[in-house]
C-alpha cells in the first residue's frame, strides 16, 4: 500500500483513522499553506486578510453597510470586527457613520484610499490566485468548489440547529 502525499508532507507513519481524518487534514493543510501564501502578500500592503475582505466587502456592496452585516459576509469568522475597524479606519481605509435612527448601528464605508490600495492590489491578487490554482483545470476548479461547499454543508446544517 503506497501512503499519500499527506503522509509524506506530515511524516504520519501509520494509516489514517478514516478517509473523513485524511481528507480533513488534507484541507487544513492546504488552508494553512494558502492563507500563508495571501498573508504574505497582504502584510506588503500592510494588510491582514481580514481587513482585506472587510475592504473587498465594502466595495462589492458599493455602500456603508452596519458593521455586523460585515462581519456575517466575512469569509473567516471573525470575533473582534470592532477592532478589525478600528484599525482600518485608522489607517484611513474606512469611514464610519451612526445611523440617525438606531444610534447603536454603526454604518462602515470604504474611504477613496481604502478603494485606490484595493486597485493596486488587485493584479497581485489575481495572479496568486492563478498561481495557487492555475494547475488545476476549469472542470477540476468547479469540482473543487462544489466539494468543498457540499463539505460545509454540514456544518452550516448543524450551526443553524443551534
Amino acid at each position: 500500500m503506497s501512503l499519500s502525499r499527506l503522509h509524506e508532507e506530515i511524516k504520519k507513519r501509520e494509516p489514517f483513522a478514516s478517509a473523513e481524518q485524511e481528507a480533513t487534514l488534507n484541507l487544513l493543510r492546504t488552508s494553512d499553506q494558502l492563507q500563508n501564501r495571501f498573508g504574505r502578500l497582504f502584510r506588503k500592503y500592510g494588510l491582514t486578510s481580514s481587513q482585506y475582505n472587510v475592504l473587498r466587502i465594502l466595495r462589492g456592496e458599493g455602500k456603508p453597510l452596519p458593521s455586523l452585516e460585515i462581519a456575517e459576509r466575512m469569509i473567516q469568522v471573525v470575533p473582534a470586527i470592532t477592532g478589525l475597524i478600528d484599525r482600518l479606519e485608522k489607517q484611513e481605509l474606512v469611514e464610519r457613520r451612526r445611523c440617525h435612527d438606531d444610534r447603536r448601528v454603526v454604518y462602515v464605508g470604504i474611504t477613496d484610499k481604502g478603494t485606490k490600495l484595493l486597485e493596486e492590489m488587485q493584479e497581485p491578487v489575481s495572479e496568486t490566485h492563478i498561481q495557487l490554482m492555475g494547475h488545476l483545470t476549469q472542470d477540476e476548479l468547479k469540482e473543487l468548489s462544489r466539494l468543498l461547499e457540499k463539505a460545509r454543508t454540514s456544518l452550516t446544517d448543524e450551526q443553524e440547529k443551534k
